[in-house]
């Protein structure tokens, strides 16, 4: 319930900050970041030896994993980016952003930004 209630209090903020109702991508996006917030944490609480504060920061994570997309396995990935290279004409790491900007357009939310640089990077290198 307090994951809930706290992602509510970021909805409402973030609505009145820009006084209009926001669209399903806009709170999309929130949730994303909330849940992004919440694995960095996690990460942070079980390197300083805190493992019962990652846990709970864990356990906050799988609730809002919920009401996200499902994320693309790494094969998928894969295939969007072989896709992706070969539509855009990317042939070297000056077309990294045209790459990267096609997918997230295609696949918003459903892409971790971190793997497909990754992936991006050795497919252009």
């Amino acid at each position: 319930v307090s994951v809930l209630r706290m992602l509510k209090t970021a909805i409402t903020k973030q609505e009145k900050d820009q006084v209009k109702e926001l669209s399903d991508d806009d709170i999309m996006a929130i949730i994303g970041k909330q849940a992004k917030q919440r694995q960095e944490a996690a990460e942070q609480y079980t390197q300083a030896g805190r493992q019962d504060l990652a846990d709970r920061e864990l356990a906050e994570l799988e609730v809002l994993k919920g009401y996200l997309p499902e994320m693309l396995s790494p094969e998928e990935l894969e295939a969007v980016v072989v896709r992706a290279v070969a539509d855009v004409g990317a042939s070297s790491m000056k077309d990294m952003g045209a790459v990267m900007q096609a997918v997230m357009a295609e696949y918003k939310g459903q892409v971790d930004g971190k793997a497909l640089s990754q992936l991006v990077r050795s497919k252009l290198a």
